[in-house]
């Protein structure tokens, strides 16, 4: 005997989960509806069977196939209309006419015995037999009455309660005689229960209807999709499910990765190769489907997470249904009832509230509280660049296809030709991403010049000799799971804002330009570039003194690329030092602020004994450097950039020093002290860069380790800082413990607050008003001056839903009393 599974229906009542997705492809414990039911046709010994399609009827075809993997044989029968239940089966009379045949529907999830049910059917004699069951709530279903010895006789579609008289309701399984075709023409959209079988039983042909026991749950609704989750991890149906009970119903798949800090409450279900990261807590009846990540902290309960998710830490889910390949940024929560379609964006710390419909390819921003469904928004790529390039979570928002557009809208901003220098940190990920970036310049006909791991300031160096631009790829400082995608221009500095804007539009418009086979680019691996770079350095930075001193100086490499030009450097210079963690450590390309603290302390306690002048400590890239002193203490950076500019602003009594509007003002102190001037910067790392590389600039930081040297380069450039430090040291004869305790003491006070992208501009305007007659700054967000000199900077996050406040006062408590009126300020305009 042959079977019918009819899987044409469009499953409009699940939108939008079968807005991308037939209904039979939809994932009852990580396995589709379907492939559930042909798993039961196969135990029962239906094996061949013919499939009827008509709703993104390739996507049913490519997944299931021939049914090889199934040890089946399918067939096809395609609907180019909607024919309804009789018409579609009608469509593949020519596969059914020599014998008895079953009908059963792809999207519900059984367990009957078929084997039985043919057996009553044979026995009976009958032409049709319907498949019957007893459900506590018929009104959705079509109502059937069967006499004793179970002939059908009468059916009723779908009643209300007042017509109810019965709770035997139609499955929707049938089997019948091929004779039955003879009743109903082709090409005609008809139903059994409406149409056929009426005019069956008015001319008194045998149907019968079988009463099945098991369970049978149409999965027609979200509701009845999510119960059916929990009903197979109940042991309600019998069904198949892939994996390894752990513990008693704790179901764990193939190559999935549970830390053993997870709290796992069974019945749930965790699909190959997912990874459930320590802290996460599952509660009864969540599915996490194949490849889902779930961050430290998360916590699901009855949620149902289709496969190539991305869950993050902190995130709240219960109750609700997530869609393929869809983000859910930290701490978002989505509420009970809710269902988020395919490839769909969450943002950080935003609430989705009970029974909302976010449909695919849509965007929710972070911070934001949604509490009706989004249908017909489309998705915002809004902001692709962020603080240091193109940002995100490597494999989730940073993946090899988004690196590989980036570098080729990037390569099409760009002469044919042109030569770009590609470089990387010693991660793994950084290095599989680069290598995407490089093949797509080559095939942008944009010659590469590929430095492999180089610390960050030799990228840029090396980019500024010759090269139209730079794509450098490393590891987010502070967020081991991140990566950016930085873009240099020819001077090796960031790109500015204009190009910025340039590349986001060819990228968002797509039009990559793309190479004729003689116009490939080049590949080549310049040599000896860290000879290169210190010989330049050394050339350009002031050592005199150094020799001479005697001085003894640790220098901690953080196990990153810095290390790299750290032999070649300190050889040359002459100086006394001692270089710990020098190896890279490709598990480690970032460090938390909690380990660069420990790496710190560490630092102090090795200064201290050694008797060192100080202690500097590289980042991983060597981009920026913190300090130590004499007696093993730890210099802030905010406070180390003062004690930098005192050397500095002493040394040279002229000129003028670049600084964000962040920085303290005692820098304008100690600045004016010394004879030099202060130009206030934005807090953009480009905006630095420029007014670095002007003439009559001897100084730039940012108050976060980054340092400008403008003799040698107007990036931050942590092997410069250190040298000139160590100049400065020298000729100066003073510890750097002295030199810190002549500078006045800074009392700067800060907070973050999130504030929805709507109402960001708001949230300015409210602030300029409620400054009044007070002086008002507006070089970066606006900084407002009490008449004491106290002042507060209110500064809207370019990437991110969120405000920075800074506040500034005599001692710490005057900056918090100001920090607070002012969030308070904030908070009111952002409700």
């Amino acid at each position: 005997m042959k079977a019918v599974v009819m899987a044409g229906g469009e499953g409009t009542r699940l939108r939008p989960m079968t807005s991308s997705m037939p209904k039979p492809l939809l994932p009852v414990v990580n396995r589709p509806i379907m492939e559930h039911v042909l798993r039961l046709l196969k135990r029962h010994g239906l094996n061949e069977t013919v499939v009827t399609v008509q709703f993104l009827a390739s996507l049913v075809k490519n997944y299931f196939g021939d049914g090889e993997e199934l040890g089946m044989e399918l067939t096809y029968a395609n609907e180019e209309k909607p024919l309804g239940t009789a018409g579609s089966v009608k469509n593949a009379e020519e596969a059914l006419k020599d014998d008895a045949f079953l009908v059963i529907s792809g999207d519900a999830l059984t367990d009957f015995d078929l084997t039985d049910l043919i057996r009553f059917h044979k026995e009976k004699g009958a032409l049709v037999t319907v498949c019957l069951t007893r459900v506590p709530n018929p009104l959705e279903f079509g109502i059937t009455i069967v006499d004793e010895a179970g002939k059908v006789e009468r059916f009723l579609e779908k009643p209300t309660w007042g017509q109810v008289f019965s709770d035997t309701v139609n499955t929707g399984i049938y089997v019948m005689e091929p004779e039955v075709f003879d009743y109903f023409e082709p090409d005609v959209s008809v139903d059994w229960s409406g149409d056929v079988f009426p005019q069956l039983m008015k001319e008194g042909k045998p149907i019968y209807g079988y009463i099945a026991e098991g369970y049978w749950e149409d999965v027609g609704t979200h509701e009845s999709y999510v119960k059916a989750q929990a009903d197979v991890l109940e042991g309600k149906v019998d069904v198949e499910i892939d994996g390894f009970e752990i513990s008693p119903g704790v179901w764990v798949a193939e190559g999935a990765e549970v830390h053993s800090d997870a709290v796992l409450r069974g019945p749930l279900y965790i699909g190959d190769y997912a990874k459930i990261e320590a802290g996460v807590e599952l509660r009864e009846h969540t599915v996490v489907g194949s490849n889902v990540v779930v961050k430290s902290g998360a916590f699901l309960h009855r949620a149902v997470v289709h496969d190539n998710v991305y869950i993050g830490q902190q995130s709240n889910l219960r109750g609700c249904v997530i869609g393929k390949n869809t983000d859910i940024m930290r701490a978002a929560r989505i509420e009970d009832g809710a269902v988020i379609g395919d490839e769909c964006l969450i943002g950080e710390e935003s609430i989705v509230q009970g029974n909302v419909r976010v449909y695919p390819f849509k965007t929710i921003e972070a911070g934001a509280f949604v509490n009706t469904s989004v249908i017909w928004e489309s998705r915002g790529q809004a902001h692709l660049f962020g603080a240091r390039g193109v940002s995100g979570i490597l494999n989730v928002e940073i993946t090899p296809e988004l690196a590989v557009r980036l570098a080729g809208a990037y390569a099409t901003t760009l002469k044919k030709g042109s030569t770009v220098t590609t470089a990387r940190d010693h991660s793994r990920g950084a290095r599989a991403l680069k290598r995407a970036v490089i093949s797509a310049l080559q095939a942008s006909a944009i010659d590469v010049r590929d430095l492999e791991n180089v610390p960050l300031p030799v990228a840029r160096q090396q980019t500024a000799r010759g090269s139209a631009g730079g794509i450098m790829v490393r590891t987010t400082p502070g967020v081991p799971d991140s990566v950016d995608i930085m873009f240099f221009d020819e001077r090796g500095a960031d790109l500015s804002q204009a190009g910025q804007r340039k590349l986001d539009r060819v990228f968002a418009r797509q039009e990559y330009r793309r190479a004729f086979p003689g116009e490939i680019g080049d590949l080549i691996f310049p040599a000896s570039v860290f000879d290169s770079y210190t010989g330049s350095l050394l050339r350009a930075v002031d050592t005199t003194g150094i020799a001479e001193s005697g001085l003894k100086v640790v220098v901690d490499a953080s196990n990153g690329s810095a290390g790299l030009v750290l032999p070649s450097l300190l050889g040359r210079l002459g100086v006394d030092s001692l270089t710990i963690n020098p190896g890279l450590d490709e598990s480690r390309p970032t460090e938390t602020p909690d380990a660069r603290r420990a790496g710190l302390v560490r630092l102090g306690e090795i200064v201290a004994s050694a008797r060192a002048a100080f202690g500097v400590r590289f980042d991983p890239v060597g981009e920026r450097l913190s300090l130590v002193d004499e007696r093993g203490r730890i210099i802030e950076d905010d406070r180390a950039l003062l004690v930098m500019l005192d050397l500095v602003a002493a040394e040279r009594r002229t000129g003028r020093v670049a600084l964000p509007v962040t920085t303290t003002r005692i820098a304008e102190q100690v600045a004016a002290y010394h004879g030099t001037q202060v130009e206030w910067t934005t807090t953009s790392p480009d905006d630095l860069t420029r007014v670095g590389r002007a003439d009559g600039t001897v100084f730039g930081g940012d108050g976060m380790g980054g340092f400008i040297i403008p003799e040698f380069s107007s990036v931050f450039d942590g092997a410069a800082a250190f040298v000139r430090l160590i100049g400065l040291v020298a000729r100066t004869q003073l510890t750097l413990s002295q030199i810190d305790a002549r500078i006045p003491r800074a009392h700067v006070q800060r907070r973050d607050l999130a504030t929805p992208w709507a109402v960001k501009g708001l949230v300015m305007r409210h602030v300029v008003e409620a400054a009044g007659d007070r002086d008002v700054d507006t070089t970066d967000g606006v900084r407002v001056v009490e008449s004491d000199g106290r002042w507060v900077l209110v500064l809207p996050d370019p990437a991110e839903a969120v405000t920075h406040l800074w506040a500034e006062g005599p001692d710490d408590a005057s900056a918090q009393q100001l920090l607070d009126e002012w969030s308070a300020v904030v908070d009111s305009a952002g409700r």
